[in-house]
């Protein structure tokens, strides 16, 4: 039949189980110091199609529960489909993930040469492809798993209850297969769809070719120059049907069984994508093309258009399906977004009855919104600004523009191009937010600036205009930035121009016009604009930033300058000329720090109550894209074109983390809780979240150097269970534990003299214990207090009386026995076992026997000192003064624990000779350091006087 069959008998079996090998990889990566992937937001979906899967319960009312299974990338999220909401989200794979698949409770898919299946999100079993290349598609098909090639060339066949690769059939030259497709009550038969056109009907029990369909008998007329593609099947309610689309926008409903074409259609603009019939009794054909239109068809009418959706995604569907017994069609496609719509009637227009979306264009810039840390405005090349929920991505949503779906339907053009240009400057102010607009945004070429609304989540009612002097010739300039005050009032707005305006943000009135004069003459000639004939030179405003009580309006300029103004008077105050072109600037208003990003590579730092630069931080090998201050403007962190994440303490102006990313992060943001830093990267449409490790454990701020760069890898959006939550937790712990050069040394200098740090009173109170103990005495006993029955009986008598019965209790002394007695005289205190073991191990310093010794009571220190009744014992603490005094630590208490030892003991001490050198010994230790204290002390004298005198 033209084809080869290979059952690959001499092959071991090809199943491999989950192993411990990224855990492993993750172990030995070193990670940063201060910030680790978190997790991302944003995601919806890609180009893999997704998987629908309804199950009904017994006694359920509310109908079938829908589940849809998408990719994002090297994972995938299972959403409920009631109310799109997120259930959770598979782990990693190794390589992007080619198909996917739902088997039950289990998920299939396919990434690079394996095919993992997960329950509960949790990766249970892996199988590997044995010729070790890409698997692009699977089928689940009963208890076997099928799988093309990514060269089309074989079929894999694996039994899933064994995890063994039963066969392998390999298609004749000239056929690429790229789909299988299992037609309804059709036994161990599927169908199998080729980049060619042509399709062929395979037994896969035993690997035998049916039949083959060329594709001069599915398309009206094949090209004989390129060949058409199929590009989706899809199975029909009628028995031997299946719907059939091409690359070319053709579609065919086909009979396999007769082996004849029912029906042609075709959709203008676009190849087929995806393509699905509906089950509910109606004779309904839904396609969806690479251009994001969806058509449906009426098959009782031999395939009459019935409706068109333009524009339904903003880009390529890849999925259509129709939920099993509803009139609810749900969609996917490549703008990151999943849509379901609703059939009121079978001939009415679909209407979206609810969707979930994301950018489709990897966002440019983010800001945190708000002071909760749990909301984050992001804006994209797609012309969208969203607000994403960091808490619940069911919150997340897009700000509207306006009725633009009915104007783009009207005039029979996509809902992009009447959507506002790309935001390039962005900035608000929440004082004010439940009463007026709240946002105020800059786009790209745009002469005006435009309000927004979070509480009603949409566009505002005020356009700000950048217009200068009302004359003919007078130049309108784009807006470059713009700046919403603290107070919420006001809204500023700066032009390409040089023009600077502000207005009120509650009426949209212009309120007062700020004037950045000529360019100074010591700004160097390379920065200053060209005046082109009578007009005068035109300054490029490119930062605006106010202060936190509306004193002071900060202007940057093109041309290196940074303009104070007066906020109430609107006066140039102050000029700063940078040695470069200021890029953007940043303000920190509770620290009154102005970062500035200049042209040079250099981020300087401006205060804007002394208006003098206080710190520069470069070692940039690429041109710094933004930047952002922790809420204690402590940090600054920065992103730049070599892809690396840097964070500078501010204070010392100091490199202290540094991070390179995949790719390249284009905006970063730092939430006012302390807790993430959000950062959105060049080649992806998530935010992704970094955890701040300084919020749950210690962390060194050293100072660190370029060469000490670690490559991270960008966070994924997989949901932790609440049994994985503590293995998260650990992740945030640092794992190395490097020196605090903060914290002091127990000892500065072999030659200083060290004292214990610890309280005079204590030592005060070990010299004098007697005497506090004689003066605390008691003068009689306490008594005891009488003791009373718990029910009182009471006397016969007009007063009342009880009856108490004084009972005389004979305590009963307890001889001890002989037993007792020894075990108690042999019972050693910690005390003396650690003073024998110091003694034992012959150290230098008896580093642990005086910690414990530091850390009694003095009254307990009496105690022990007081049970030294041995010579031994004796002769072993004299040896551990005279080695304390030795190493030039814990003087003072060296010197009360003599003091009181030779008190206690100097009687025993001076009447045995075999003590006599331990105790010269220790006499001469006393002097010498006795000597060099007192040398220390006139040397520290003698300079401070000295000192004085000079001063």
């Amino acid at each position: 039949m033209g084809a080869n069959v290979d059952t690959r008998a001499d092959l071991p079996p090809r199943k491999r189980l989950r192993t411990d090998d990224t855990t492993t990889a993750q172990k030995g990566i070193q990670e940063p110091r201060l910030f680790v992937p978190f997790r991302a937001l944003g995601l919806i979906t890609n180009s893999v199609p997704f998987v629908l899967q309804t199950r009904s319960h017994k006694g359920a009312t509310d109908g079938p529960r829908v589940h849809l299974v998408t990719c994002l990338g090297k994972a995938w999220a299972m959403w409920e489909g009631g109310k799109m909401g997120l259930l959770f989200v598979g782990p990693d794979a190794p390589m992007p993930i080619a198909s996917l698949a739902m088997d039950g409770n289990a998920v299939w898919a396919s990434s690079g040469p394996y095919v993992i299946k997960y329950l509960r999100g949790k990766e249970v079993e892996r199988y590997s492809n044995p010729f070790e290349t890409n698997v692009t598609h699977i089928l689940m098909f009963g208890k076997q798993l099928l799988a093309l090639t990514d060269d089309g060339s074989r079929m894999l066949i694996w039994d899933t209850e064994s995890g063994d690769l039963e066969s392998t059939i390999q298609f004749e030259q000239g056929f690429t297969a790229i789909m299988i497709h299992h037609p309804a009550t059709y036994l161990n038969k599927v169908l199998v769809a080729s980049s060619q056109g042509s399709m062929q009907l395979w037994n896969i029990r035993t690997q035998t070719l049916i039949h083959t369909f060329p594709a001069a008998s599915l398309l009206t007329s094949p090209s004989k120059i390129t060949s058409t593609a199929i590009t989706a099947i899809a199975r029909s309610p009628a028995i031997d049907v299946v719907g059939i689309g091409f690359s070319s926008g053709e579609i065919s409903v086909y009979d396999i069984r007769a082996d004849e074409r029912l029906m042609r259609m075709a959709m203008q603009g676009g190849g087929i994508r995806a393509l699905s019939f509906r089950s509910d009794g109606q004779p309904i054909l839904a396609t969806a093309s690479s251009t994001g239109h969806i058509a449906l068809w009426d098959l009782n009418s031999g395939g009459r258009l019935l409706h068109l959706v333009r524009g339904a995604h903003d880009g390529a569907v890849t999925a259509l399906e129709w939920v099993p017994g509803q009139p609810v069609l749900i969609s996917s496609g490549e703008d990151n977004s999943v849509k379901q719509w609703l059939f009121d009637s079978p001939t009415d227009a679909p209407r979206l009855l609810k969707y979930r979306s994301g950018h489709h264009a990897p966002p440019h810039l983010i800001r945190y919104y708000g002071e909760d840390g749990k909301q984050i405005l992001t804006a994209s090349r797609d012309r969208s600004l969203r607000c994403t929920s960091v808490v619940r991505d069911s919150r997340s949503f897009e700000l509207s523009q306006g009725s633009l779906a009915k104007k783009a339907a009207n005039l029979s053009i996509p809902i992009a191009s009447l959507k506002f240009p790309p935001v390039s400057a962005l900035s608000y102010s929440t004082t004010r937010s439940k009463d007026w607009d709240d946002i105020l945004t800059a786009h790209t070429d745009e002469a005006v600036a435009r309000t927004w609304t979070m509480k009603d989540k949409r566009v505002g009612k005020h356009v700000f205009t950048v217009t200068g002097e009302k004359k003919k010739a007078a130049a309108i300039g784009s807006v470059k930035a713009v700046c919403v005050t603290a107070c919420g009032n006001f809204g500023i707005a700066a032009s390409s121009t040089g023009v600077i305006n502000m207005y009120n943000m509650q009426s949209g009135i212009l309120r007062r016009t700020f004037d950045i004069g000529p360019c100074p003459a010591n700004v160097p000639s390379r920065f200053r604009p060209t005046a082109n004939g009578k007009k005068k030179e035109e300054r490029c405003i490119t930062g605006l930033a106010s202060d936190a009580l509306d004193r002071v309006l900060v202007a940057s300029t093109l041309d290196g300058t940074i303009n104070f103004f007066d906020f109430h008077t609107a006066a140039l105050e102050h000029t700063l000329v940078l040695p470069s072109a200021a890029v953007s600037i940043t303000l920190q208003r509770d620290s009154g720090l102005l970062a500035v990003i200049c042209d040079d590579l250099v981020v300087r730092i401006i205060d804007i109550e002394t208006r003098r630069v206080v710190r520069e931080l470069g070692g940039f090998r690429g041109r710094v894209l933004d930047l952002t201050f922790s809420p204690d403007s402590r940090w600054l962190i920065t992103t730049s074109m070599d892809s690396i994440i840097r964070t500078f303490d501010i204070p010392t102006g100091r490199l202290i983390d540094l991070f390179r990313t995949s790719s390249v992060a284009t905006s970063v943001t730092f939430s006012p809780t302390n807790d993430f830093l959000a950062t959105s990267h060049v080649d992806s449409v998530g935010v992704y979240l970094w955890a701040n490790r300084a919020q749950y454990s210690e962390v060194s701020f050293q100072s660190i150097v370029e060469e000490d760069v670690v490559d991270v890898s960008l966070p994924s959006m997989q949901g932790v269970a609440e049994d994985e939550a503590l293995e998260a937790l650990s992740v945030l712990t640092v794992q190395d534990q490097p020196t605090d050069v903060f914290v002091t040394p127990p000892q500065l200098d072999g030659d200083l003299v060290t004292f214990t740090l610890l309280p005079r009173a204590r030592w005060q109170t070990l010299l004098n214990l007697e005497v506090i103990q004689q003066r605390n005495k008691p003068k009689e006993p306490p008594k005891q207090p009488e003791k009373a029955p718990f029910f009182l009986p009471t006397l016969p008598g007009v007063e009342p009386r009880f009856a108490i019965e004084q009972k005389k209790a004979e305590e009963r002394k307890r001889k001890e026995s002989k037993r007792l007695q020894r075990a108690a005289a042999s019972t050693e205190s910690v005390f003396f076992k650690k003073l024998s073991e110091a003694h034992a191990s012959e150290s230098s310093d008896y580093e642990d026997f005086f910690n414990y010794a530091k850390a009694l009571s003095p009254a307990a220190m009496d105690l022990e000192l007081r049970s030294l009744v041995t010579l031994e014992a004796l002769q072993m603490f004299l040896a551990a003064l005279t080695w304390r005094l030795r190493s030039h630590r814990d003087f003072e208490a060296v010197q009360t624990f003599m003091a009181v030892f030779l008190r206690m003991h100097g009687d025993v001490l001076a009447s045995n000779a075999e003590l006599q050198r331990d105790l010269e010994t220790l006499a001469e230790a006393q002097r010498k350091e006795s000597e060099r204290l007192l040398e220390l002390l006139a040397s520290s004298l003698g300079t401070l006087n000295f000192v004085r005198d000079m001063i």
